[in-house]
Parts: structure tokens; sequence; C-alpha cells
């Protein structure tokens, strides 16, 4: 599902990052069977809070036996969480998880010193004459002090989620805290991140509580300080400034942001860290692949292949 960030020639890594940027366009990649849209990393912007990987997924049509096959593959040093407008995605990870995922849902894995998960489309779903697949993947780098965690996963329906709406504006919070309410998953640093759906003619406000915040436009059309944005931008704001964001057509956001990390991060493959000998050390220890003693795991009951790791 997710391109390899690494190998892409436009992807920074360590300290060759601008700490400034103000609107993203989404490099897209065509996987096959569906489109890939991916805002963070990009060439100008590394993170926004403690945000380092954005994609859109989608929307797509499977038809009967179609689907997406993500292999088990390995992380560390970051969180996951896929959001989902329409579909399903089935998650399995070396801890023994087993869980669906599905619109509005919060499946969050936290890797810290190393997780194997793998991403497909259930049986019973492919069995359907078609099958839709819409959404977000978000990773989020972990704070150095907690970047060898022990990993963990947790689940929140989506009736767990606080709704804030109101005036032609409906706020889901899948993480952190923002408009004064608090979302249940428990996260590792100061952050906000919400799915936000506005009526043509809405407004919504984004404090400068905050000290990064930025917005994806999914769907629709804003304007921000007179300036119109349409589906399929990002942007991020100066720390301080009071934001109003006005859709123009009905429209569909993600706001995220936080508290900024204590410096950038590494990025290879699927690896995030402060420094290269932590990369350095997954990166052998996956190509060991001695899922038994060593460092990584596969899922219990998804061991029959996995990802090699990439050249390089």
């Amino acid at each position: 599902m997710s391109w390899n960030p690494a190998l892409d020639p436009q992807c920074p890594t360590g300290d060759q990052v601008d700490l400034i940027e103000t609107m993203i366009v989404p490099r897209a990649r065509d996987l096959g069977d569906f489109e890939v849209r991916r805002a963070l990393p990009s060439s100008k912007r590394q993170m926004v809070g403690p945000f380092i990987f954005f994609d859109q997924m989608g929307p797509a049509e499977f038809l009967t036996d179609q689907g997406i096959d993500v292999r088990p593959h390995p992380h560390i040093g970051l969180a996951t969480v896929t959001y989902l407008y329409d579909g399903s995605i089935q998650h399995r990870d070396s801890l023994g998880t087993n869980s669906a995922i599905h619109p509005g849902e919060v499946n969050w894995m936290i890797a810290g010193k190393g997780i194997t998960h793998s991403e497909r489309t259930a049986a019973e779903v492919r069995a359907q004459p078609t099958s839709p697949l819409y959404g977000i993947q978000t990773w989020v780098a972990l704070p150095e002090n907690d970047e060898e965690t022990e990993p963990g996963f947790e689940h929140q329906p989506k009736e767990a989620l606080p709704l804030i709406e109101g005036e032609g504006k409906q706020v889901r919070l899948i993480l952190g805290s923002l408009y004064g309410e608090q979302a249940p998953v428990k996260t590792f640093s100061q952050m906000f991140y919400a799915d936000a759906v506005l009526e043509a003619g809405a407004r919504l406000p984004l404090s400068p509580e905050h000290e990064d915040r930025g917005l994806y436009v999914v769907e629709g059309e804003i304007e921000i300080a007179g300036t119109r944005f349409e589906a399929g931008r990002m942007m991020v704001f100066r720390p301080g400034d009071e934001i109003t964001i006005e859709a123009t057509k009905p429209a569909r956001l993600m706001l995220l942001g936080g508290e900024t990390l204590n410096g950038p991060r590494y990025i290879w493959w699927n690896f995030v860290a402060s420094s290269q000998d932590k990369i350095q050390a997954a990166k052998e220890a996956w190509r060991e692949g001695d899922w038994q003693h060593g460092r990584f795991h596969l899922p219990p009951d998804d061991q029959d292949e996995f990802i090699p790791a990439p050249d390089g």
C-alpha cells in the first residue's frame, strides 16, 4: 500500500529540511490498483508537529477477489494510525493483534523498538462484487526518550472519539486535544489530529494553542486569508497566527500538528529514528530474518511471506 519514502529522491533526511513551509502539493504514485498521494515527508517539510508521514489512499474500488496485500513488514521509532472514510483493512501484527479497521475508527500501533505488521483486504470483503478503499495513513514520530519503548496496539471505536459539531461543521477528534476535547488514545507527545467536515460557508477557527499546525484538504475547497485551496493541498501555518478556515464548497479536511520534536528524524524504508545508528541496527536485524529469537517477529497468523528490506 505505502511506497518507500527512503527511495524517493525528493524525500529529505536528517537536517536536510526547510523548517518553514506554507503549502505542500502531494506527490502522486500509481500503485496499480489505486493511487496514493503523499504530503509528508516532502522536499520542503519533513514533519508537522510529530507527524512525519501522511498518505491519502484512494478513493478506489476493487472488483471481486481484488484488494490490497501489504505483506508483513517492520517499523521502529513511530506509531501509525490509518483513518478510513470508506472500506476496511485487516491489520495483523507481531503482538498477535488481528483487528479490522472500519470508517471512523482508530487502530493505533506503537512500533517503538520494533514491530511487524501486515495490511490486507479480508477474504469476506474480497468476495463481494465490489469493495471500496478510501482513507489517510499517517505515522507519528516518537520522542527520543520513547523511540525504543515496548511495541503496543490500541483500538478505539468511532463512538469513543469526541465529536464537536454545530454551525455547519463537524469535527471528530482522532488523536490528542483540540477545541477543549481530548481523544482517548494515549499518545507520547502533545498533538492533535482531527477529521473536519464543513458545509459550504461554514467557518472553522484553528487557534494557536499548539506549536505546529497544518491541514490537508481531502475534498472540496476552502479559503484562508483570501486565498482558496482545492483538494489535495496541505497547508502549514506559522506559530502563533490566528487561523480561520472557510469552506467555499462543502469540504472535508484533516487537521494535524502539535509539539515539535527535539530535532529532525532519519527515515529509511519503514524505519524512523533520531540517529543513523538506530536505523542501521534495525536494518541489520530485519535482514537477519531470525523470526524466532531476533528483534523482529512475524505476525502469528501471517507468516508465509514478508517484504524483504530494499537495497541501500
